[in-house]
Order: C-alpha cells, then sequence, then structure tokens
C-alpha cells in the first residue's frame, strides 16, 4: 500500500483534497462511493502490464501512469471560451439544448437551459446529486461497475460534475441534447473526469450528442465514463465525439443496459488525441432488445486509437448489429477488438458486426480481432473484419473521367466514411460530421491495391 501511493501520490493528494473542500450539501452516498472507488484504484492502478491481459494486449498506458497532471478542483477565472468559440468548438444547431463544461465544471454562462418539460431533466450531475437524489443514486456507478477497471475506478473517485439526463415513462425529450466537454489550456498538463448519467424510462425516447474537444493543442488526460439506461420499450439515439488535442490522452468507458423491446442506437466518430481508448459495452437485458453500434476513425502521424467494443445478448429475440470503420494515415495504429456474446437462454439472436478499414500509409498498423461467444443454438450470427488500400484500378477509372489523382482519392475515401455518417438521424448533426471528416481526409501518402 506505501508503494501504492508513492506511486500515485499526486491523485492521493487530489483525492483529499476533493474530499475536504467539498460542499456541506454532498450526500454521505456519494462520499462513501469516491472512497469505494478510491481504494479500489490503489489496489488495481493503471493496467500497465500488458503479459496476459487481453484487454491492453495492444496499447500501452504507460504515458499516462508515469505522467504528473494536475486536477482543476474549482475552473480557475477567465479560463472558460467565449460562447462564439464554443459554438465553433463542436456541433450545434437552434433548439438544441446544450450543457457546456469547461475543464469537467459546468458553465452555465456557456449552456442553454431547457424548458420546464414535465418528466423530463436535463442538468449538471453535481446539482442533480442534492435535488434529485431520488433519480440519481439508483443509477450512479451500477451500471459502469468500478471493481476490475482501474480508469472506471478512477473516475468514480473523483465524481464531481458531469451531465444527468432523466426521461420519465413515456415522455419524449422534446429536442437534441448536446453535452460538450471543452478542456483549456493551462500552465501544466491537466486531468479531468467527466461523468454522463441518462436514466430513459419505460417508453420514452431521447436524442444526445457528448462531444469531448480542446481548441488548444496541449497535453492532457481526461478520463470519462457514460451510463446509459434505457428502459423497457424506449428509445436513445446517441452520438459520441472525440476532437481532442493531438496530444491529449484520453479514456473513455461507456456502459448501455437495455430493458425489453428498448431500442438502442449508437455512433462514435473520432478524430484527434495521441492515444485514445474507446471501452463500449452493451447489455441487452430485455427480451427483443434491439441494439446498433456504429463508429468511424481518423487517425494520422503516430496516434493510436483502441476500441474495445462488447455486445452481450443476455435474452432471447434480441438483434444487434455492429459497424466500425477506420482510415488510417502517417504511422498511426488502431486496435479493433469485437465481442458479442449470445448467452445460453438467449435463443432466437441475431446479430452481426463487421469491422472494416482503409490503410491509407505504408506504415499504418491495424489489429482487428472480431469474435463471437454463442452459447445458445437457435441463432443467426456472423462476424468479419477487412483491411486494405485504395483500388488503383477505381482510382484510375475516375482519372480517365477527368479527376486529378488527389480529388479522385478523396471522394472514395469520402464514400467510405459516408456509410457510417448517414447512420445518424438528425440532419445538422449529419452535416457537421460530414464536413469535419471532408475537411480531414487525407489525399497524401496514399497506398494502392492492384494494378491498373
Amino acid at each position: 500500500m506505501t508503494q501504492t501511493l508513492t506511486k500515485y501520490a499526486g491523485y492521493h493528494e487530489a483525492f483529499q483534497a476533493l474530499e475536504s473542500s467539498a460542499p456541506k450539501s454532498t450526500p454521505p452516498w456519494l462520499h462513501e462511493l469516491r472512497r469505494q472507488a478510491w481504494s479500489r484504484f490503489q489496489q488495481l492502478g493503471f493496467p500497465t502490464a500488458r503479459r496476459g491481459n487481453e484487454k491492453w494486449k495492444y496499447t500501452n498506458v504507460a504515458p499516462i501512469a508515469s505522467a504528473a497532471f494536475s486536477h482543476p478542483a474549482a475552473l480557475p477565472s477567465g479560463a472558460q471560451p467565449t460562447a462564439g468559440r464554443v459554438k465553433q468548438l463542436g456541433p450545434s444547431a437552434p433548439g438544441w439544448t446544450n450543457l457546456v463544461f469547461v475543464d469537467g465544471h459546468y458553465s452555465p454562462a456557456l449552456s442553454t437551459q431547457p424548458g420546464q418539460a414535465p418528466g423530463i431533466v436535463v442538468d449538471n450531475l453535481s446539482k442533480a446529486t442534492v435535488s434529485s437524489p431520488q433519480l440519481v443514486q439508483p443509477h450512479l456507478a451500477r451500471q459502469a461497475g468500478f471493481e476490475d477497471d482501474g480508469f472506471i475506478a478512477l473516475n468514480t473517485a473523483f465524481l464531481q460534475d458531469g451531465a444527468f439526463i432523466h426521461v420519465a415513462d413515456n415522455r419524449t425529450a422534446p429536442a437534441m441534447i448536446n453535452l460538450l466537454f471543452v478542456t483549456t489550456e493551462g500552465p501544466t498538463p491537466k486531468v479531468t473526469f467527466p461523468r454522463v448519467l441518462v436514466v430513459a424510462g419505460k417508453g420514452s425516447q431521447v436524442s444526445l450528442v457528448e462531444t469531448y474537444v480542446s481548441p488548444a493543442k496541449s497535453r492532457y488526460f481526461i478520463n470519462t465514463v457514460t451510463e446509459i439506461v434505457v428502459g423497457d420499450g424506449a428509445n436513445v439515439e446517441h452520438c459520441r465525439l472525440l476532437l481532442e488535442s493531438p496530444e491529449a490522452f484520453h479514456v473513455g468507458n461507456t456502459r448501455v443496459y437495455q430493458g425489453q423491446d428498448s431500442t438502442f442506437t449508437s455512433a462514435g466518430f473520432f478524430r484527434g488525441a495521441a492515444l485514445a481508448r474507446n471501452d463500449f459495452q452493451v447489455l441487452l437485458d430485455g427480451t427483443g432488445a434491439n441494439c446498433t453500434v456504429n463508429g468511424l476513425y481518423l487517425t494520422t502521424d503516430s496516434q493510436h486509437v483502441d476500441h474495445l467494443i462488447g455486445i452481450d445478448h443476455a435474452k432471447p429475440h434480441g438483434t444487434s448489429r455492429l459497424l466500425y470503420k477506420g482510415i488510417l494515415d502517417g504511422k498511426s495504429k488502431a486496435v479493433f477488438g469485437g465481442t458479442v456474446m449470445v448467452r445460453k437462454d438467449a435463443q432466437k439472436t441475431d446479430a452481426r458486426q463487421t469491422d472494416k478499414n482503409l490503410l491509407l500509409s505504408p506504415d499504418a498498423e491495424v489489429d482487428s480481432k472480431p469474435s463471437l461467444l454463442i452459447f445458445a443454438d437457435d441463432v443467426k450470427c456472423a462476424h468479419g473484419a477487412t483491411a486494405g488500400h485504395i483500388d488503383a484500378n477505381t482510382v484510375f477509372y475516375m482519372q480517365s473521367r477527368g479527376l486529378d489523382l488527389a480529388t479522385a482519392s478523396r471522394m472514395l475515401i469520402h464514400a467510405f466514411a459516408r456509410e457510417v455518417i448517414d447512420t445518424v438521424q438528425a440532419e445538422p448533426l449529419r452535416d457537421y460530421l460530414d464536413g469535419l471528416f471532408s475537411q480531414a481526409m487525407p489525399a497524401s501518402s496514399l497506398r494502392f491495391g492492384g494494378t491498373p
């Protein structure tokens, strides 16, 4: 224990400061939750030992574990970006409900307060734990358990603020809920611990987008946890955007629970970050649950992005679709580990997962490992993975029609990405993503397959 305290002395001091300076209104159950999580983190630490650790086999988190990060316990004066700058950092549209967080802290000045619709709560988590504990406590840290994950344990230990969305039974959130987490530049590298809790009651509907961004090319560590509860017959549309600094470290854990006849749709889009980890797990724990998880990422230079996606069919008549696409340039590296589990009693399950990768550089690398774990005998399941280059014959054909090499290549890459972008239902968000990835499409260092 002494060695652990020495190794994580900075986190220990920050945790002690957080607890000692907590407002008197902080409920006792939240203090206890933090203490339990901190105790567990001291036992687990960061997963730096990768031998025999399949979850972290291809990703080295030693740069995170060995670095010293300051914890912004309070928002420094003058650190907030302007409202105009915020609109440039992420997606937005008239009528959306916007909750903005700067360095992990809610910013009322940059947020738009939603109307008081009956049965719908959209608020910052630190306020909700005090004003609506009966809605928060039964679900907080229930889906994202910290017993076996050091990053989740650390996030829970520093659980202070974030977004809370609660939609009562048979209610519909009238507008897109836009969560924007901004990390600012500072004199020293910082760490923040955003938290998102979404609870959709029976027969309810809600759409949300959570975006993580930084206006500066600074070095920092952001450790996020998102918990989503989809009640019986509920419909949740979810989008996650990673637009971090190219020097940032981002570790994100998302846990989703689905009830009977529920529908959950998620699309993740990833750009930026020196090292990014996307751990996304869905439990279909109700008969007839339907789940769709899509993802698109673009890496360049020496970036490293790791996707660990799991879909667990626990009840019969469930349907799941998993599609991830990667575009890799430079010396970047990507990891995809997709697992679909069908438990013994989950008969009549229909599951399909696909991982496709486009390598634009001879130095880019992808490690893909899709897998199926099937313990039922009456199911329809399939999986597949591909990695390749732009087809030289297709490029040659397009050039013969008057297009130059760069234009032809960009069109092909854009078409590859559109399959995921087009799954986004909200038109303003879809247009934003299309423009975002169109601007970022590389046209140099192209690698071709085949001979024209």
